[in-house]
């Protein structure tokens, strides 16, 4: 099935950016992750690729600033979606590699034509100190 011309727009901006982005479709299906993302998530999306949200979600843990588990129904890519809105906070992720980081991120909502969302884009950066 052909993906939504934004998406692959955006999958192309995405690999060329130096900055850690994360793409998501609104069916949720993790479409890619660029390069710069790869050290912070601990694998290659080579090695990864395209599968859906919910698998990732038992692989990938994210954490509050506090340490505390966010369940999957509470990290920010799905309320961004739900909410129709960007969000943006500090957390933590314990990612493929088994280390955790301390993150901050913002999530962007993809809508389309006609205020159709397509997906969520999430940039995000290491904090010192992690």
């Amino acid at each position: 099935m052909q993906k939504p011309l934004e998406l692959i727009l955006m999958r192309q901006l995405a690999a060329h950016l130096a900055m850690p982005i994360f793409i998501a479709d609104a069916e949720g299906m993790v479409l890619f992750y660029n390069r710069a993302a790869e050290p912070i998530l601990g694998r290659p999306f080579a090695e990864v690729g395209e599968r859906p949200l919910r698998e990732w979600m038992r692989e990938v843990n994210l954490y509050d600033e506090e340490g505390a588990f966010i369940p999957p129904e509470e990290r920010p890519l799905p309320l961004a979606l739900r909410d129709r809105r960007a969000l943006h906070r500090r957390l933590q992720v314990q990612s493929f590699d088994g280390r955790r980081r301390r993150l901050e991120a913002t999530v962007l909502p993809l809508q389309g034509q006609g205020g159709r969302i397509l997906g969520g884009a999430v940039i995000f950066w290491e904090l010192d100190g992690a």
